[in-house]
């Protein structure tokens, strides 16, 4: 494990250092996080989500926490949503295409942990990408332009590529953003929006 001193020092340096060392150095500044962190967190995500502009919407897609990965708990947004009446979608990823499958989210909708610890939906209604209106990404770690890191096996990119293009895209994130710009490939998507429990970040 990373100690703090040494995380420090690669956030400082971020300039020069690769996608995989942010993330790594991200994943292992979250294992320093207690379960009370976690949720003292992510209910301050939720309350700062209150304050944007998105909420006159019917669809979105909300991605379900792995809780191993100690990802923020979007347990409190999905109750903002269903106080609101929104229909909120899931979705169920192929890790042999690196593709995912989406649904709405009932009372009738059986969820189950995946082998890599992901609650996916395993019945429902298919929703497609287009029908999308907001979408909350997951991510290790993001700058001031924008652009995401996540765990590297591109699923979000493909998915977005799909929706469409007036799409909200929104980020989750117990830290605040990178000072130094991170490296874009021409198939990334940047976020509209970044939350973390002090701010939130319009691009």
């Amino acid at each position: 494990m990373f100690t703090k001193e040494t995380l420090f020092f690669i956030f400082q340096n971020t300039l020069k250092v690769s996608k995989n060392q942010i993330r790594k150095a991200y994943k292992a500044q979250r294992t320093l996080l207690s379960k009370e962190e976690i949720e003292e967190k992510s209910m301050a995500i939720a309350n700062q989500l209150l304050s944007l502009p998105v909420w006159d919407y019917q669809f979105y897609h909300l991605f379900l926490s792995i809780a191993q990965h100690k990802e923020v708990d979007t347990e409190f947004l999905l109750h903002i949503l269903s106080g609101k009446d929104k229909n909120v979608v899931v979705s169920k990823s192929d890790f042999k295409t690196l593709e995912m499958q989406h649904f709405l989210l009932t009372d009738a909708t059986l969820i189950k942990i995946n082998e890599w610890g992901i609650p996916e939906p395993q019945n429902g209604i298919e929703i497609q990408p287009q029908q999308l209106e907001v979408v909350f990404l997951p991510l290790l770690a993001f700058d001031l332009n924008g652009n995401r890191i996540g765990y590297g096996k591109g699923f979000y990119d493909r998915f977005l590529e799909k929706c469409s293009p007036n799409v909200v895209k929104i980020g989750l994130s117990f830290f605040e953003a990178e000072k130094h710009p991170i490296e874009a490939s021409p198939l990334d998507i940047p976020l509209d929006y970044c939350v973390t429990p002090e701010k939130v970040y319009k691009f």
